[in-house]
């Protein structure tokens, strides 16, 4: 049992630390409180590979695994957990059934240039009355001359304001079963609505999206046949648990360095409050829960990486590093005290984004019963 990184799982670590030190942590703070796209993070990204990570090197990517990728996530979103979700976003869900489903002339229009940052991409499933349940879906696809009507309204889009396409989930057929379709910003019928307003992860946009008779052409139709798109999902469940779970552990990271670093400054009753049993109690519980949540989350994607089975663990890395994340968050901020109450020291900001990491890739109350059917089959 081998518990160190390769050479280039180090080197891939290394270069995206830099990166989150020198471009990203400057400016984190600016892009979240401008509540703008950091489009030209998000490019750079694009450059040094990020998005095609995972993909292969002949379609324009570089053929590592998700052990890689989650290790350069983390150090994304140590640095602003904005960019990571978006560069999530971008990275699997919004061009991965491209790459599973999409026909050679999607792949060459849409999906290498969404690797390379120049079209960008979103996945529409979330509707008003359809979160964590699948079957509430209700956005129809209707077959006409030549491809498909869709109708409906999804909520919850993460890049729908600057996305280029989007991958929709419909219900279609005699059986109305979900259906996979690649529908373009710029098809008449598609409408980008009213943006959310969130608690956190303020440089991330987000909002509904709504298809009013919106006319999708049959070599657009991902799917390979009606009604296949619940099973290309599942397939995609557990690398969206394992990644969620990569960043939390960057927001983590992030908030354990801030408090040691402030307990190391902080001088109270005449001495460093990382002097006092409290501080340091605080400290070595923090520090505790995040190094086995980390352990847990590479472990998960070792196992994907192996083509081992790993639903199970897939759930269970992402519900304890975003439950670990969100309490290191919390006594990060309790470290700090007042301080972690104010805007100018960046505890506030993990505080609120880490939430983001509660709530994708599934809330913690579905992964319980996910990881409960497992321990039951």
């Amino acid at each position: 049992m081998d518990f160190d990184l390769t050479p280039e799982q180090r080197a891939v670590r290394d270069t995206f630390a830099r990166f989150a030190d020198e471009r990203i942590a400057p400016q984190a703070a600016a892009i979240d409180e401008a509540h703008a796209f950091p489009r030209a993070l998000f490019d750079e990204l694009a450059a040094l590979g990020l998005f095609g990570m995972r993909y292969p090197e002949e379609l324009g990517g570089t053929g590592l695994g998700l052990v890689e990728f989650c290790l350069a996530l983390a150090e994304v979103a140590r640095g602003s957990m904005s960019l990571a979700g978006a560069a999530a976003m971008q990275s699997l869900m919004g061009t991965k059934f491209l790459h599973m489903l999409g026909n050679a002339d999607i792949v060459e229009r849409l999906f290498r240039p969404a690797l390379e940052g120049r079209k960008i991409g979103a996945i529409c499933m979330t509707e008003p009355d359809a979160g964590s349940d699948l079957g509430g879906i209700a956005t129809s696809a209707h077959k006409v001359a030549g491809g498909y009507v869709l109708n409906g309204r999804k909520t919850w889009i993460t890049s729908a304001p600057v996305a280029d396409f989007f991958t929709v989930f419909a219900r279609a057929g005699a059986d109305k079963l979900l259906t996979i379709f690649l529908v373009e910003r710029s098809f008449p019928g598609l409408v980008v609505g009213r943006a959310i307003h969130k608690m956190g992860v303020w440089a991330l946009p987000t909002s509904e999206v709504a298809f009013s008779e919106c006319f999708v052409p049959d070599s657009d139709r991902l799917s390979r046949e009606e009604g296949d798109g619940e099973g290309h999902l599942r397939k995609t469940l557990a690398e969206i648990r394992i990644i969620t779970g990569a960043m939390a552990l960057g927001v983590a990271r992030a908030a354990l360095a801030e408090a040691t670093r402030y307990a190391g400054e902080r001088r109270q009753f005449g001495k460093p409050i990382n002097r006092y049993q409290a501080i340091q109690f605080k400290l070595a519980e923090m520090a505790t829960a995040l190094e086995a949540a980390t352990q847990l989350v590479h472990y998960a994607a070792w196992l994907h990486d192996r083509g081992r089975p790993h639903h199970k663990e897939a759930a269970m890395c992402k519900l304890n590093a975003a439950e670990a994340a969100a309490a290191i968050c919390d006594q990060a901020a309790r470290v700090l005290a007042s301080y972690g109450y104010a805007m100018e020291y960046p505890v506030q900001r993990y505080l609120r984004d880490v939430r983001f990491t509660l709530i994708g890739g599934g809330t913690s109350e579905i992964l319980k019963l996910v990881i409960a059917k497992e321990l039951a089959a």
